[in-house]
């Protein structure tokens, strides 16, 4: 009896864990974000396209797997991102994008307009939804 429990629990175990494995992580679209391309000189001071930005104390960067990245992780290498500046103008959270994610969204962020803004979050929408 006691082969046949344990067998039991060892069965049961291995599926729970590789139904916990199978999950994969998702990340919504952010919303009020410009795409550009970052490069972190010597934190917090970097370059977003080529023009002097600060990251904010407590700055967020997440990578393409949607875990967190410590700033001097990244020193001296231009990353394509989605980006969202705080109250102050400190660019606040990254999100690291693949390089086929940043051609599919063209390198450029939503302009003044509403129809452009409204394709720009359906662009997002496709390329945060295609990681599955």
């Amino acid at each position: 009896m006691n082969r046949w429990t344990a067998l039991i629990a060892a069965t049961t175990l291995s599926l729970a864990a590789g139904a916990a494995f199978s999950q994969t992580v998702t990340r919504e679209a952010p919303r009020d974000v410009q795409p550009g391309r970052l490069a972190i000189t010597l934190p917090p001071d970097a370059l977003l396209d080529g023009q002097p930005a600060r990251l904010s104390p407590g700055a967020r960067i997440r990578d393409t797997r949607n875990l967190l990245v410590l700033s001097a992780s990244l020193a001296g290498q231009e990353h394509p991102v989605v980006f969202r500046r705080d109250g102050m103008g400190l660019v606040h959270e990254v999100w690291l994008l693949t390089e086929a994610e940043y051609a599919r969204l063209g390198g450029k962020g939503p302009a003044a307009d509403a129809e452009s803004a409204r394709q720009f979050q359906e662009l997002l929408a496709r390329v945060f939804g295609g990681r599955r």
